[in-house]
């Protein structure tokens, strides 16, 4: 196996999918490329992808362009390629059973109704890749207990103070990814999740 990393983000392809809450793990490698300075400027195995590196660690990062329910099939042909154990997978994902906003490192687990990560399972063969969650929190619910189907909900576009909340979490979200490459799931999960809601904010 390969000592390199693979960080994936999550979402769907397409302009009418950019700003959508599904689309959390795009934006946020979107972010953490740009802010590092490796461009996602190649397309390979249904991906947009780029690398860089991170210390003595080669990163690879990719975007899934096969919509959500399919975005193992990439994943798992980068991860073959390059030969990536899971552990050393990084899959940030948006999470409705969390609050909007936080932000929670997981080593390993199960779907939890997320089509992108049932998909990464069936594909990689295993649950064992780490997952950076970022809550998008479910649809409100009026006095009859009715909301937005979930599958709307997700697919709808964050609203204003959404997005200006999520934005304001992506440094997190990078020091996040860099602590799990730099000290390992264990001291990330520690540090990222140690911290209360009020610390999380900016």
């Amino acid at each position: 196996m390969t000592d390199g990393y693979l960080i994936v983000g999550l979402g769907n392809p397409g302009p009418e999918y950019e700003l959508t809450r599904h689309n959390a793990g795009f934006l946020a490698l979107d972010y953490l490329a740009d802010q590092r300075g490796w461009p996602l400027n190649s397309e390979k195995w249904q991906g947009i992808c780029g690398s860089g590196r991170l210390g003595a660690a080669r990163i690879f990062l990719v975007k899934p362009q096969t919509y959500m329910n399919r975005s193992g099939d990439c994943v798992a042909r980068f991860a073959d390629f390059h030969r990536i154990e899971a552990g050393r997978i990084l899959v940030i994902h948006d999470d409705l059973d969390l609050p909007a906003g936080k932000i929670k490192v997981a080593a390993k687990g199960g779907a939890g109704g997320h089509n992108g990560i049932r998909s990464l399972i069936q594909q990689l063969g295993s649950p064992d890749f780490v997952r950076l969650k970022i809550g998008i929190g479910r649809p409100p619910r009026n006095e009859d207990g009715q909301g937005i189907p979930i599958e709307r909900y997700v697919l709808s576009a964050f609203s204003g103070d959404e997005l200006e909340l999520f934005n304001s979490r992506l440094p997190l979200i990078q020091e996040a990814a860099e602590l799990f490459i730099s000290q390992g799931v264990e001291r990330c999960m520690s540090q990222i999740n140690g911290r209360t809601a009020e610390q999380q904010r900016p």
